[in-house]
């Protein structure tokens, strides 16, 4: 009787952790969305805010967002489960201004219906990563290895403007992103069979969650960029 209650308890646990990553994700994901809308319809009505957040605040605001991510994945043995949380929501928060430009940029109905697209994507690869027998942890360094490729190939693009290299990495983004949604979808799934109700683990469903949110951004944005259209 005691193993059985045990494994219940252990069982509970492991889906509370799971709960946590992907509701943190949902609420990221919500604050992201209000914020970017917000900041649109503010952008809409005032020249002199949209001037400098689509102009010098543009490129603060995403260094910042570079940097935030950077603190949270190196200090987050260090820091509070509160001050990770915090980090979290704020990062979503600066990261609904930086998207606030698809508002602008797109049609609305088109970023509706590639949202729902992305979603349904997105859903897809984090149940099969969660049910699939094959072990994708091996699939790490190649994920890393393609993502410092399309880092390295978007800041090129920055100078040579080529729609060619820009829809070439929108294309692959999707097809990494997708893959690292199951990816970590797997890797938290492994998390949550070790997971206590501590501090420890509390932090690890905010890093999982950021993950998570990262993937789903990124292949929205892609899709966007190769589907969307604009206004």
């Amino acid at each position: 009787m005691e193993n059985i209650a045990s494994e219940r308890s252990e069982l509970k646990i492991q889906n509370q952790f799971i709960a946590k990553v992907y509701g943190w994700m949902a609420l990221a994901l919500f604050i992201s969305a209000a914020t970017a809308f917000g900041t649109a319809i503010y952008a809409s009505i005032n020249t002199a805010f949209a001037q400098l957040l689509f102009g010098a605040g543009y490129l603060v605001l995403a260094i910042t967002e570079l940097i935030l991510v950077w603190w949270l994945s190196a200090s987050i043995r260090k820091i509070s489960a509160v001050a990770a949380t915090l980090g979290f929501i704020v990062y979503s928060v600066l990261n609904g201004i930086t998207l606030s430009s698809i508002f602008i940029v797109y049609r609305l109905d088109s970023i509706v219906h590639i949202f729902v697209i992305s979603a349904l994507m997105f859903t897809a690869m984090a149940i099969y990563g969660a049910k699939t027998k094959q072990n994708l942890m091996s699939f790490g360094r190649y994920f890393t290895m393609a993502l410092i490729g399309i880092i390295i190939a978007s800041l090129v693009n920055l100078f040579l403007r080529s729609s060619s290299i820009s829809w070439g990495i929108s294309f692959i983004s999707v097809v990494l992103f997708t893959g690292l949604t199951a990816y970590d979808s797997q890797k938290m799934l492994r998390v949550s069979q070790i997971a206590r109700n501590d501090d420890v683990f509390a932090k690890a469903s905010i890093i999982g969650a950021l993950e998570l949110y990262l993937d789903f951004i990124n292949i929205f944005l892609s899709l966007l960029r190769l589907f969307g259209k604009r206004n």
